[in-house]
């Protein structure tokens, strides 16, 4: 059996245990948002949080709960893109009038900073705690802007004229492996499907709901391969790839630290 590195699972001993033995937190973040007929809403989060939970597992560290909530709900999403909302409304049940823009009551500028701000706060916390390095898992893509605008505020913080200790990163898994997985990065299509097959519980994931057409165009998805072709067997091969690609760069901040601080460096 793995270790528990959940952290909300943990009592206070073994938390500094983890800790003192490799003090990174990784902090998954996603979204609720339609993945096509075959998969559930949450797979950007379900898939942030168990890539952090195999990193953790892996190499060390120890994972926040995921963030689910809070993010720009009219921009960079596929409900509030005009060509799917009256279908996607259609079939959820629900008046398009729902999803009109402005139904969040704020911008979406305040909604991006409201966003942005809350990230900090979680870096700020988990630097309260005692962690070195700070990971960001964003499990939907376009929150990776977000993410590495919150890291670069906690990187200019001072308190007490002293600059922020913690080490933050953000990365969302599908940049790291282009190299070897070229139709990496898609929505709800091959590659997503693959990794929440290998990630979470295979019953997740029904293909059935699929056409048999694989050139058919399907509601809300998007990607060089369709998701009739994916595996549990390609998502795990992409999964360990990722980790050991997430792990050699978390050490590498562990081990130097002073080569990720100051202006301009990498997130």
């Amino acid at each position: 059996m793995n270790r528990e590195v959940r952290y909300e699972r943990l009592r206070p001993t073994q938390i500094r245990q983890a800790r003192e033995d490799f003090p990174v937190l990784y902090l998954p973040i996603g979204t609720i948002e339609w993945h096509g007929l075959h998969n559930p809403v949450g797979l950007d989060t379900l898939k942030a949080h168990a890539l952090a939970i195999r990193c953790a597992e892996t190499g060390g560290g120890l994972v926040f709960p995921p963030l689910w909530f809070g993010e720009n709900r009219e921009e960079a999403l596929i409900e509030a893109n005009l060509g799917n909302r009256k279908d996607i409304c259609q079939i959820m049940g629900i008046p398009e009038e729902n999803l009109a823009p402005g139904y969040m009551r704020r911008s979406p500028h305040q909604q991006n900073m409201a966003y942005i701000e809350l990230l900090v706060h979680m870096l700020n916390q988990g630097q309260s705690l005692g962690f070195e390095v700070l990971v960001i898992v964003a499990g939907h893509y376009p929150l990776i802007d977000h993410a590495r605008a919150a890291a670069s505020l906690f990187q200019q913080q001072r308190w007490n004229n002293r600059r922020n200790a913690a080490i933050p990163w953000v990365f969302t898994g599908y940049e790291l492996v282009k190299d070897r997985f070229p139709a990496a990065g898609d929505h709800a299509a091959w590659w997503e499907t693959s990794l929440l097959m290998a990630l979470e519980d295979e019953t997740l994931v029904d293909l059935s709901t699929l056409p048999a057409d694989q050139n058919a165009v399907l509601l809300g998805v998007g990607g060089n391969r369709p998701p009739h072709q994916a595996t549990s067997e390609a998502g795990e091969q992409a999964v360990q790839l990722i980790v050991e690609r997430v792990t050699e760069q978390v050490r590498d901040r562990i081990d130097n630290p002073s080569y990720y601080r100051g202006h301009g460096v990498k997130l």
